[in-house]
């Protein structure tokens, strides 16, 4: 099993650049289940999940063909074609390794009627129910039946029939299904309370290109006029928010300055704010965005929430940088009910981090040191990346295969703007 080794207390500087987002190519990827023809998407990013998902796909009846590039490139093109989809079971031992499979659900059923997909169950980090998918489905006119663990929908005959889904409360991966199903229903389906993240916007956009008609992107209310077919495209996936947002902390808790090549501000309108109020600079370049510190970490107080409030998916890393700020912080975390397991691991390195239900308390420390230190999430193992990159001595993180779902070779970026980091392999 492989480890990731940091030498820390070296000041990074330089160009970064920011991967594909995984959190929206794997919402693309299952687009290609709407139509026979070829969907090619570019700016893929090469990690463990994506993969995994093509895997599916593949099983599917998805044919997979990834363009040649060098070795020391990021990113890829893959062309996906379901030119027609052998079988519509998404089977237990893929979903409980990745619950963005779930999203293969609302596509089967649009395009061909049926689908059978295992209940994902919980998760490290807390409970993220299906509940919301399948009442979007029922909205649409399927048929739900669930027994031994799976669920399968099924369309009336003459397909899904486009309606109103109202959702009690905002959820990404409800919104996604809801809306690669409702593009294949006929008529008009109003999506209500939708999620409003840019993964979302950047679905929607792939989904037009391909031949969709949505109206309402960027906002809590989304109106599908369903189409009979949907045809091949071409679409880039959009920069990943929440790794350019991680790579800032980087750059704060080490007292850098870094560029993030292809980061877009618009996308990240919290985090930015997050870190211009801990005392970051953050400016506008050709291509990205400069975030640099300026002098000591300010104390924050930060609540996640739905975009565009702060997202969970960003509250480890600032957790870490906050560990080196003068003053005390307040995280609250109003998404998942389990998602503080790096804070025992921050505080093997010297951290002063309190939990109190849904609350976490970090006080400030003028110092943290390295350790041995283990992940147990994906965004946590890169709350423990960052306190290694500012720790005294050496840490050395174990379990990195969560890192490789989301951070597409993360040691060679940081090794480029002068990191102390390495992976080694205890085989």
């Amino acid at each position: 099993m492989d480890r990731i080794i940091i030498r820390g207390g070296k000041r990074l500087e330089g160009k970064l650049p920011i991967s594909g987002a995984k959190n929206a190519a794997l919402t693309l990827l299952p687009c290609a289940l709407l139509t026979d023809e070829p969907l090619t998407l570019r700016n893929l990013p090469r990690l463990a999940d994506v993969d995994s998902f093509g895997h599916l796909l593949n099983q599917l009846g998805v044919s997979t063909t990834v363009e040649g590039s060098r070795p020391d490139e990021f990113g890829r093109v893959m062309t996906l074609r379901a030119a027609s989809i052998s079988s519509t079971v998404a089977p237990y031992d893929i979903v409980r390794k990745m619950r963005a499979s779930i999203l293969v659900l609302g596509p089967l059923v649009a395009r061909g009627g049926e689908a059978t997909v295992s209940l994902p169950g919980g998760c490290a980090i807390g409970m993220r129910p299906v509940d919301l998918h399948l009442r979007a489905l029922e909205a649409l006119g399927a048929e739900l039946e669930i027994a031994s663990g799976y669920v399968r929908a099924t369309a009336p005959d003459g397909g899904l029939k486009g309606g109103t889904i109202r959702f009690p409360f905002v959820s990404v991966g409800a919104t996604e299904n809801a809306l690669m199903a409702a593009v294949l229903a006929k008529g008009t389906t109003v999506i209500e309370n939708a999620a409003r993240e840019p993964e979302i916007t950047d679905l929607a956009k792939c989904l037009i290109a391909m031949g969709a008609e949505i109206e309402g992107l960027r906002t809590d209310t989304l109106t599908v006029h369903g189409k009979e077919r949907l045809h091949g495209a071409t679409y880039s996936v959009m920069p990943d928010r929440i790794e350019a947002g991680s790579y800032a902390c980087a750059a704060m808790i080490t007292g850098g300055s870094l560029e993030l090549t292809g980061a877009r501000r618009e996308t990240m309108p919290s985090i930015v704010s997050g870190l211009e109020d801990a005392g970051g600079i953050i400016e506008d370049v050709p291509g990205g965005i400069r975030v640099s510190a300026d002098g000591a970490i300010r104390p924050l107080s930060i609540s996640t929430a739905p975009f565009p409030a702060f997202p969970t998916d960003m509250q480890a890393q600032f957790m870490a940088m906050l560990t080196l700020a003068k003053g005390t912080s307040l995280l609250t975390e109003t998404i998942f009910e389990n998602r503080y397991m790096h804070v025992p691991e921050l505080n093997r390195m010297g951290a002063d981090i309190e939990v109190r239900g849904r609350a976490a308390i970090v006080r400030g420390v003028e110092k943290i040191h390295g350790a041995p230190v283990m992940a147990t999430d994906l965004r946590a193992s890169m709350s423990l990346i960052l306190a290694g990159l500012a720790a005294e001595g050496e840490t050395q993180v174990a379990r990195v295969y969560h890192l490789d779902r989301g951070y597409e070779r993360l040691e060679e970026k940081l090794q480029a703007v002068g990191a102390d980091i390495e992976r080694a392999s205890d085989g």
